[in-house]
Order: C-alpha cells, then sequence, then structure tokens
C-alpha cells in the first residue's frame, strides 16, 4: 500500500508540503491503543485531521480497557503502539511489573489531572482549609487540610481509601506527591508487598479512569486521582469536589507519552519517524493560535469512539478553566497543553523524575547510582527520533524551527521550589540528591523489609 502512495505522488506531480518527503515505509497500517482521557488527543487529531495519511499511514485507534491490557497489546504485538502512561515504558523497561523494551519518542502533554474527594470529606476538610476574600477556598489545597479526616476515620477503626489508574500512572505519583507533602503516609511497596499500603496512613488502590465517579459515589473510596474528564465529571454528577489540579501541584509536570516496543522502532525506522511527525503536528493543533481549536476537539473527543463523554465536561478543562465546586471556575489557562513549553520532547530529566518516585515508595527496591537513573531514561526516552521528525517538518513548513529545544542535552533547567506545592526544586541531574531532599520516602540505602524500613 506504500508503494501505491508513492507512486501516485509521482504521478500526480502532488507538491503540497505534506508530501514533499514521503518516507518509505516498512509498514502502512498501524493499530493504535488509548484509553478514553483527554489526553489521548493527538491520536484523535492525527487522525481526523488527516496528519496520520499525510505520512502514507493507515490508522486505527482502538480503546482499551484499562492500561494493563493496553501495555500487553503494545508488547505482544496487538498494538503497534499506545498513549501510555509515562511510567509503563519505563517500568516495564527495568522489570517493574511486566518485563519489556518499550520506548517513547513523543510525550504527549503536560499536566492533565486532578485529585477529588467525596462531599462528605470535602465538607470535613473546609474547616482547614483558608479562605479568599471572597469566602472561596484559597488554592492550592494542601493535604494537611485532609489530615484531620484520616485520623477521624483511624479513630472509628475505618481504613481511608483512595483510587489511582496504576501502580506506575502518574496520578499513583502526583496522589503521593501530594499526601506526602501533606505529612500523609501513602504506603510503600516491597518486592515481596505490592500493593503499596505497607505503613500507610491513606491506602491507594486501583480504579480504571472512566469507572471513578461510579466508585466513589457507591463509597468504596472516599478521593481519587485521575485524568480528565473525571474529575470535572464528579462535579458535574454532584458527588465529589476536585481539591487541586497537577497544574498547582507541579506546574507544567510531565504526562502521558506515546509507547511503542523498541523492536518496532529498530525493524520499522522511518514509520516511527512517520507516526512522530502526524503527532506533533496534532500537538501545534491543539495549541496553536491561542488554543483556538480547543472546541473543536472537544467535539472531537466527545465522540463515543474516543473519550465519549459530553462535550460541556470536557471543555471545562480543555478550553482554559477548571470548575473546582459548581459555579466556581478559576482560570488554568495551562491545564491541558500538547506542545507549548516543549511539551512533546521527550527529556531525560522527565524521566527521571517517575524513576525517582519509583525508587521513594519502594517499587526500585534497591538503591540506584545517579548514573543508572541517567541510563534508563536514554534507554526509554528517545529525542533522537523526536528531533529527526521535527528536522523533516521545519523543511516541509509544517512546524517552525524556533518551536523545538534543538540544542537541548535532554535535560530541563531545575524546576524552582515556587512551582512545587512543596517547595522543594527537583533537578533531574542528581536524582540520589533530590531524594534526600523529600521528608517522607526511602532514600540513601534503605530499603523495606516486611513492614519497616531498614537503613
Amino acid at each position: 500500500m506504500n508503494r501505491l502512495i508513492l507512486s501516485l505522488v509521482a504521478s500526480t506531480a502532488l507538491t503540497s508540503p505534506a508530501f514533499a518527503e514521503m518516507l518509505e515505509l516498512e509498514k502502512d497500517e498501524l493499530t493504535f491503543g488509548f484509553i478514553k482521557l483527554t489526553d489521548m488527543a493527538p491520536l484523535a487529531v492525527a487522525y481526523e485531521q488527516g496528519y496520520f495519511l499525510d505520512e502514507g499511514l493507515f490508522v486505527t485507534l482502538e480503546a482499551q480497557a484499562n492500561w494493563k491490557v493496553l501495555l500487553d497489546g503494545v508488547i505482544d504485538g496487538q498494538l503497534d503502539g499506545a498513549h501510555m502512561l509515562a511510567g509503563q515504558p519505563l517500568a516495564a523497561t527495568i522489570g517493574f511489573g511486566t518485563e519489556a523494551h518499550i520506548i517513547t519518542p513523543f510525550s504527549m502533554d503536560l499536566n492533565g489531572n486532578g485529585i477529588t474527594v467525596s462531599n462528605d470529606v470535602w465538607e470535613k476538610m473546609l474547616p482547614h482549609i483558608p479562605k479568599m476574600e471572597d469566602g472561596r477556598p484559597q488554592h492550592p489545597i494542601s493535604a494537611s487540610a485532609l489530615a484531620p479526616v484520616v485520623e477521624e476515620f483511624k479513630a472509628e477503626g475505618k481504613p481511608f481509601n483512595m483510587g489511582m489508574v496504576f501502580p506506575v500512572s502518574t496520578h499513583n505519583y502526583e496522589l503521593r506527591y501530594w499526601l506526602a507533602a501533606g505529612g500523609l503516609h501513602p504506603g510503600y511497596y516491597s518486592p515481596e508487598n505490592v500493593s503499596g499500603q505497607i505503613d500507610a496512613d491513606v491506602f491507594l488502590s486501583v480504579t480504571p479512569p472512566p469507572q471513578m465517579p461510579a466508585t466513589l459515589e457507591a463509597g468504596t473510596i472516599s478521593g481519587y486521582c485521575v485524568g480528565e474528564p473525571w474529575n470535572q465529571q464528579a462535579v458535574f454528577k454532584g458527588i465529589g469536589v476536585p481539591v487541586i489540579t497537577d497544574y498547582q501541584l507541579w506546574k507544567n509536570n510531565p504526562e502521558k507519552v506515546f509507547g511503542i516496543n523498541a523492536d518496532f522502532a529498530e525493524q520499522y525506522p522511518n514509520t516511527t519517524l512517520a507516526v512522530t511527525k502526524a503527532l506533533i503536528r496534532a500537538a501545534i493543533w491543539l495549541d496553536e493560535n491561542d488554543n483556538a481549536n480547543r472546541k473543536e476537539a472537544v467535539e472531537i473527543l466527545s465522540r463515543p469512539e474516543y473519550v465519549g463523554a459530553d462535550a460541556e465536561v470536557i471543555a471545562n478543562s480543555m478550553t482554559g478553566f477548571f470548575e473546582f465546586e459548581k459555579g466556581d471556575k478559576r482560570d488554568i489557562p495551562d491545564f491541558n497543553v500538547f506542545f507549548r513549553h516543549h511539551a512533546t520532547y521527550p527529556f531525560y530529566s522527565d524521566a527521571i523524575w517517575y524513576l525517582t518516585q519509583m525508587r521513594r515508595w519502594g517499587q526500585i527496591a534497591e538503591p540506584k547510582s545517579d548514573a543508572w537513573y541517567d541510563e534508563v531514561a536514554r534507554d526509554v526516552y528517545k529525542p533522537d527520533i523526536y528531533l529527526q521528525a521535527a528536522r523533516m517538518l521545519v523543511d516541509e513548513n509544517l512546524a517552525q524551527e524556533a518551536d523545538f529545544p534543538w540544542d537541548s542535552d535532554g535535560y530541563k533547567d531545575p524546576t524552582p521550589a515556587a512551582d512545587i506545592i512543596d517547595g522543594i526544586p527537583y533537578d533531574g541531574r542528581y536524582p540520589n540528591a533530590y531524594l534526600d531532599s523529600l521528608p517522607i520516602g526511602m532514600k540513601g540505602d534503605q530499603t523495606v523489609a516486611g513492614t519497616d524500613v531498614k537503613g
């Protein structure tokens, strides 16, 4: 099929920039997986705007039941690639859970998550939250306001349960970060106990994203961390209140990635480049002209084959604001970022942050050197593929030279203290020093033995 397209281009003398440097594709029929979240948008846009077709790619997008099914599909070849939790390629490559070498040439977005609690828990938190002059809660809200509620549950002999989407998800690490910053222990993992609930004040468990609101409403959990539109869905249903977004937790934090098997990239290098080009174009479209295309993106995402939530719910976060309580809408223009701030570049320092959180909570059981963190990051995140695709787009007049970090060494500038809720800066070049700076969590030579931290 790729040969047919190439001959068509030659015979009809097409001169549009999108066809100017058509790659000779090793594979042109592809199936990509995704979970029903708004941050799968680059895949939907690349399909609906014809960017995959411009590259000669015939793509099928398939919603997956959960993150494990999605990962297994990429590993066994049923899926050629997927919208993934950033922790999944890293965890698979180091052998935490399923072992496989997964890489990413493209980061899908920044921010996009929130933490929501039930109405009952919110009412109990309110007396401990500072108020603004107009009487509304002052944001960002610290988990210290949740601590008295957790103590009340303990006194009544009840566990305080919260949901997150997967053990190596951003949501797990962000929820843990928020809890720990407020003095609450979210629990450790160990090789013998992968519940993540060792020595926990708050007990975290996995719930698939679309099921979060119903699980909260049923009372199985008292809160959760998830991507959109499932925080806003709780507001619309009147069953919960988002207390913080991840933009407020850690400004412009990395979120999902596009993951492929390393063997796929090696076997199909031109196809990998073509896919990356299409995704970069989709990300540009999503953010260009001050988010002018977001309303159209909302309509696309609301379709049942993609996210399938009401357009009004999706628009609440995709169009520049976020609703905490009914009527309490606040401007957060960067809640969903798809291209600005080099969102699509796969930075090593982003990978290393995830690895530090795996180590912090015991998913990486033994201490590792700074060099190990760098090596794993380079093994999984592939900015060289990304920049090669970006260069082609610039040469085809489909992207701007100034929009890409050509001279980056793969590390972002350190995240300043002011951009993180606990006031602790992050520098990916020094992962062990960063771990040592965090009051709660493993550091140095510490390990978990049974229910105790040793060292």
